[in-house]
């Protein structure tokens, strides 16, 4: 499923690289592969999440970013044994801490405004800054074992960032529900908030998380980037200016050469041509 980050083979007794990366029809996945440290959002993973991203976003080729993990814990947020070894230095961590919250934030808002969509499958637990990536995700399916946490507030630290990711997701009630009693919710519960999906048996696991990603990229990509950016630029303006500004987004949508051809194939009865114009 993985391969060697950028494409690059690895000598045989190389440490694999934080992600692997595998493009098949369009469908580019990214596999956090640190089992031994529970995926954390170490400072190798942030930056190999960081780098995967930015080359899909400029790769044709990529239609869709699938984000899963190896081992029984999807993410399990910030490396605290990182965190806690940055107390040592002279201001207490202070500029480390500012520079690694500010890497993680930068991730999530790559994954938000990434012109493909992004897909989290989620297995086993998702905790913290982990349940935050799924949150930040387009759209997120999961097997029914796996859990989902943001239990800061049980050692002392406010899950604080990923309470803007899944306070975009979930009702305020419900994710302050999360937030202050730091409990893991069960995959059913998850649903019913909002925070997923699908819940899918581990052995229908691939074959539907196939079936979204190729559905996803058979589309036109100009008019998926086109509806992804409007969709998360819409949400944080009023009824009046959100109408507004969906409307000028179809003008220039009518324009494209994507939508003429889908128009057009739809009344003919045939299946479009995508370009990408």
């Amino acid at each position: 499923m993985t391969a060697p980050h950028k494409g690059v083979q690895a000598p045989a007794n190389a440490p694999s690289p934080p992600v692997g990366e595998s493009l098949e029809n369009g469908i580019l996945t990214l596999a956090m592969q640190r089992p031994e440290r529970k995926n954390s959002l170490s400072e190798e993973m942030l930056a190999g999440l960081q780098a995967s991203l930015e080359e899909a976003a400029a790769n044709p080729e990529v239609k869709v970013v699938v984000i899963r993990s190896t081992g029984n814990v999807f993410c399990a947020g910030h490396d605290l044994k990182e965190m806690t070894a940055a107390r040592a230095h002279d201001d207490r961590g202070r500029a480390y801490y500012a520079e690694m919250m500010g890497r993680c934030s930068t991730l999530m808002q790559t994954v938000v405004r990434l012109p493909k969509p992004v897909v989290a499958v989620v297995e086993g637990l998702a905790t913290a800054a982990g349940a935050q990536l799924v949150a930040s995700c387009d759209l997120a399916i999961a097997t029914d074992t796996a859990t989902f946490c943001t239990p800061g507030v049980n050692i002392g630290l406010f899950c604080s960032t990923p309470m803007v990711a899944l306070s975009r997701n979930v009702s305020r009630k419900q994710a302050m529900e999360m937030l202050l009693t730091g409990e893991t919710i069960d995959a059913s519960t998850a649903k019913e908030f909002g925070l997923i999906n699908r819940i899918v048996p581990k052995d229908y696991l691939e074959p539907v998380v196939k079936k979204y990603a190729e559905t996803i990229a058979s589309k036109s990509p100009l008019t998926v980037k086109i509806g992804k950016e409007a969709f998360y630029n819409q949400a944080e303006m009023s009824l009046s200016d959100a109408y507004d500004y969906c409307a000028n987004v179809m003008v220039e949508n009518m324009l494209a050469r994507d939508a003429e051809e889908g128009i057009n194939a739809f009344l003919q009865k045939r299946k479009p041509e995508w370009t990408g114009e």
